[in-house]
């Protein structure tokens, strides 16, 4: 029997109502192959194909919602408090670990955040929900 991880969300978090994909991949680290990515579903849809794949097979499913971002601040946005929430857990893990070690002392590196130049200029909203209508189209056909 594999795995299967999502996001734990209240129900009326606005995440629900956003298309979901899921991502198969090996359970453990003995197991090298590219993941897998399907969808975009329905998150009910995208949970029941991710538990009936899992159920016989070692595999790790992880279901999550798509974010239709269509410019670079909002992309940029969600690092942030991604980076931001991995850092605080980092901070509470590292307290705790001094705590339990008996000092508390601990040091973590934030990584390298030069940006340098870009060379490609992102699409336009525009261009973007125009993508998104051509992938609506070929979802359905």
């Amino acid at each position: 029997m594999g795995a299967l991880v999502t996001l734990d969300l209240p129900a009326d978090a606005p995440a629900l109502t956003l298309p979901w994909i899921i991502t198969f991949g090996p359970m453990n680290d003995e197991e090298e192959w590219e993941p897998v990515v399907c969808g975009p579903y329905e998150r009910a849809h995208a949970l029941a194909l991710a538990e009936a794949v899992v159920a016989d097979e070692e595999l790790m499913a992880v279901v999550e919602p798509l974010q239709p971002h269509v410019t670079v601040a909002q992309i940029q946005g969600d690092i942030a408090a991604s980076r931001l929430a991995a850092e605080n857990e980092d901070v509470e893990t590292a307290a705790l670990d001094a705590e339990l070690a008996g000092y508390d002392d601990h040091d973590h590196d934030h990584g390298d955040h030069d940006h340098g130049d870009h060379t490609h200029e992102p699409p336009s909203v525009g261009e973007i929900r125009e993508g998104f209508a051509r992938i609506a189209a070929k979802l359905t056909n």
